[in-house]
């Protein structure tokens, strides 16, 4: 087990997720223009919904690119991480669409696993993770982030407790 590679992906999906967060405090609406340009998917509902913005993904990715080398990696892992996070929760965002669900509602496991899977899947290689590395990862992330979003949410960074 790679219990140091694991610690620096918590760090990783950490800055991933939480840097668009943080932007919408910041920034509020400015700069939100919606990465789905509310194109609507065949089945007359949004694509990803007005949550999932070009100034969410670029935040993340930048955010993530530069924190990397804080914690001992490459700045092209924190770009592949970032970049697969993203690619995760998009993933989620279609198919809660998909489910009639609204924007930013919680879907425990949805919102978890594949923005944390993925982007461990993504950086295997570089940071020399098993199987059980990843599967650990995933497990930390999914608690994690519904202790780390309740936290959030007292803090008024976050609408909703989940």
């Amino acid at each position: 087990m790679h219990v140091l590679a694991i610690l620096q992906m918590m760090a990783l999906l950490t800055l991933a997720n939480g840097a668009p967060v943080v932007a919408k405090k910041i920034f509020g609406g400015r700069f939100s223009l919606p990465l789905d340009c509310r194109v609507r998917f065949f089945d007359g509902r949004p694509l990803f919904g007005t949550s999932k913005t070009f100034r969410g993904i670029a935040v993340s990715i930048l955010a993530t690119t530069v924190g990397a080398p804080l914690v001992g990696l490459a700045l092209t892992t924190g770009a592949m991480a970032a970049g697969a996070a993203m690619v995760g929760d998009l993933f989620s965002s279609f198919v809660k669409r998909r489910l009639n669900r609204p924007p930013s509602s919680q879907a425990q496991g949805l919102d978890q696993i594949p923005e944390s899977l993925l982007p461990m899947l993504a950086c295997r290689d570089m940071l020399a993770l098993t199987v059980v590395d990843i599967v650990l990862g995933v497990a930390i992330f999914f608690a994690g982030e519904l202790l780390l979003s309740r936290l959030l949410y007292r803090a008024h960074l976050r609408d909703e407790p989940y």
